[in-house]
């Protein structure tokens, strides 16, 4: 029997999939200034594990 807690983490991977990221949580999250968190996810769109490869480059 899946939980509640699995019901609700797939809404959430599901409801992720074709929704970019939220610039401001994602400068944030990485450390990076708004106009280079923006770039960054304009540039990957929705491929949110593409967009944080990004700024994990981008940093280094």
């Amino acid at each position: 029997m899946t939980s509640k807690r699995d019901k609700q983490a797939k809404v959430r991977r599901l409801a992720s999939i074709g929704t970019k990221y939220d610039v401001a949580f994602f400068a944030r999250k990485h450390g990076l200034d708004i106009k280079d968190a923006r770039r960054i996810v304009e540039t990957h769109g929705t491929d949110r594990d593409a967009a944080d490869r990004a700024a994990i480059r981008f940093k280094q």
